[in-house]
């Protein structure tokens, strides 16, 4: 693949355009954070409401028209996290033509718009989030099926890459180029170079076209990702998105197979148990819904607002022979210690602590490799009541896996 020579001109408008998507990331990820936690709030009383209404009450579909609708503000959040500098990918080998043809297949579902991935061949596993890498390729869907508002069709093309000698942004190394093509109206050469700008975009302002941030987002992941993102298009011809991802060393990972619990019930009812919890967040209406939830599933409840708080909790439990069956701890404390030096110090007490990580950054270092920071599990903010249920009783009834390796100092 040929790379055209970059000029100083070319380098200057990069640097401008990456100052940008700095500045307003920086801004999406402190508004996600609060976001979160008046989600967490939102989606987890109305899953509790579900469980105190009786079977067949009117007030059923309301409620779960409320959560379908909450679930929705949800993924927007994420989407403002992966926006955002506040996390990092979770990269593993992937299955990229898969990965992406699937994604295709979820975008185009319910349009006027059709795809064909070309001919494939042994193409290379990518080094990549699949979570993240998913929307990035979502967001080019969505923005080819726009740019053809009478239908038509996406063509989807993968080559392997290798690149000899770094450039601006790709470091030598192999590569898989991901042509996306749509035969739309195409982008006037005056724009070009805008569309990766937050906001910016060639459509009306009427309802229902979007934020003007998916190819933002796109641009994004894809520069986290250690990979690049250009286009090239014609009026009236269309667009082509090439999206180059680095290579991963080892075979694409299959699907774990799911770990069984130790309790058989419904998927979709919640866990009951008992003991002792200690809660450690520092935002008073999330204390309070994770006490609601608590006790109703029958668990005994205290709070910590941060982690010096959590820590004397814990050690004067263990010397009244009261010990605590497990703590949740939020990440993020403002102001405070958080979880990740909390867990340190209950684990200097405590080795066999039972700690479950919570947090809105739900790509976060320590989120990602949880068991390497001394962690049992993780539930991502916001939660609902089966998933926050059905984890908390396995690590009650049940041993704290032991992690493959310690993080890195």
């Amino acid at each position: 693949m040929t790379h055209r020579t970059e000029t100083t001109k070319d380098r200057s408008d990069l640097k401008r355009q990456i100052r940008q998507l700095e500045s307003i990331a920086a801004l999406s990820g402190g508004i996600a954070h609060d976001y979160n936690n008046l989600l967490t709030a939102i989606m987890g009383n109305i899953s509790l409401a579900m469980e105190h209404i009786p079977p067949g009450s009117k007030l059923s579909p309301l409620l779960e028209q409320a959560l379908s609708a909450s679930r929705v503000a949800k993924t927007l959040t994420r989407r403002l996290i992966t926006f955002s500098k506040g996390g990092q990918p979770t990269k593993s080998p992937t299955d990229i033509v898969h990965l992406v043809e699937n994604a295709a297949a979820f975008s185009l579902s319910g349009s006027n718009t059709n795809y064909h991935v070309g001919p494939v061949q042994e193409i290379w596993p990518a080094q990549v989030d699949a979570q993240q890498i998913g929307q990035a390729i979502h967001n080019l869907m969505v923005n080819a099926v726009e740019s053809m508002p009478g239908g038509g069709t996406v063509s989807i093309d993968f080559k392997n890459v290798t690149i000899d000698s770094s450039t601006s942004l790709l470091a030598a190394g192999r590569y898989i180029d991901i042509a996306i093509t749509d035969n739309g109206v195409g982008i006037p050469a005056e724009h070009i170079e805008k569309i990766f700008d937050p906001y910016f975009s060639t459509k009306d302002k009427g309802a229902n076209r979007g934020t003007g941030l998916g190819l933002s987002i796109s641009h994004s992941i894809v520069i986290q990702h250690g990979g690049e993102i250009t286009v090239t298009s014609r009026v009236g011809v269309g667009t082509t998105f090439h999206v180059l991802l680095p290579v991963g060393e080892t075979p694409a990972l299959a699907n774990a197979p799911a770990s069984p619990t130790a309790k058989q019930q419904s998927p979709d009812k919640p866990v009951h148990g008992g003991g002792k919890i200690l809660v450690m967040d520092d935002e008073a209406m999330i204390r309070e819904l994770a006490g609601n939830l608590l006790q109703h599933l029958g668990y005994e409840v205290d709070f910590a607002e941060e982690g010096q708080m959590a820590v004397r909790k814990y050690q004067a439990a263990m010397n009244a022979s009261k010990p605590y069956d497990a703590v949740i701890l939020d990440l993020t404390i403002r102001g405070g210690m958080g979880g990740e030096e909390t867990i340190s110090r209950l684990k200097a007490i405590d080795p066999s602590v039972k700690a479950i990580v919570s947090s809105g950054y739900s790509d976060n270092p320590v989120v990602a490799h949880y068991q390497e920071y001394g962690f049992c599990d993780v539930v991502a903010k916001p939660y609902e009541l089966i998933e926050f249920s059905q984890k908390l009783y396995r690590l009650v009834t049940g041993d704290c896996p032991t992690p493959d390796r310690q993080p890195a100092t």
